[in-house]
């Protein structure tokens, strides 16, 4: 059966910037996707219905997401919400699954904050309190200080300049590792990819 991988970007990013990930997981074997959205301008709905035909083309073989930063969060709100998800396992990149101060501070500090995080505000700032959905999910944090968040002074503990490593520390995920990368770096990182791999193959680090 063959293997399929969504990839999902995050806030204010576009398809292009998981070039380097794809690459890689080609290079697994798998048949990779960038899934682009415009994470400000289109409603969560639509996002997940897109999302959610996207997974049912690719049925009735296996089909991983795989989700960076808000990403994540909506990969796993695709799958709570779809009716019968095909088969595949979750990994989430530096994503705030229980929820982002770095989010909640932007809109509180800056003028148009609430604008500029568009939609999926909500599920940004807030996340989730349990994951008890269909799928196994992996998480990879980063606790390389450095980017937007640690400018704000919002992040406690070790994170990785825009998310804390609390934040993405959700109960009821299946396995979770933390690893040398700022944000933005975990799209390139070669450990991320090697672990991304053994996750959607085993279903643990």
């Amino acid at each position: 059966m063959t293997q399929h991988v969504i990839l999902l970007h995050g806030l204010w990013m576009r398809g292009f910037a998981l070039g380097m990930l794809h690459r890689r997981l080609i290079a697994d074997g798998y048949r990779v996707h960038r899934f682009d959205y415009l994470s400000v301008a289109s409603s969560q709905e639509r996002i997940l219905a897109r999302l959610q035909a996207r997974m049912g083309e690719y049925a009735p073989d296996t089909v991983h997401l795989v989700g960076h930063s808000l990403g994540g969060l909506l990969a796993l709100r695709a799958c709570l919400d779809a009716a019968t998800p095909p088969p595949g396992r979750v990994v989430c990149l530096g994503s705030p699954l229980k929820g982002s101060a770095s989010a909640r501070a932007f809109a509180a500090r800056w003028r148009g904050g609430e604008t500029l995080l568009g939609h999926n505000r909500e599920l940004l700032e807030q996340g989730f309190e349990c994951w008890d959905g269909p799928r196994k999910v992996g998480v990879i944090a980063g606790r390389l200080p450095l980017g937007l968040g640690a400018m704000l002074g919002q992040l406690d503990g070790e994170h990785d300049g825009t998310v804390t490593v609390e934040e993405t520390l959700l109960p009821g995920v299946t396995d979770h590792r933390v690893v040398e990368a700022n944000h933005t770096g975990l799209l390139f990182s070669q450990e991320v990819a090697r672990l991304t791999t053994t996750f959607l193959r085993q279903g643990r680090f």
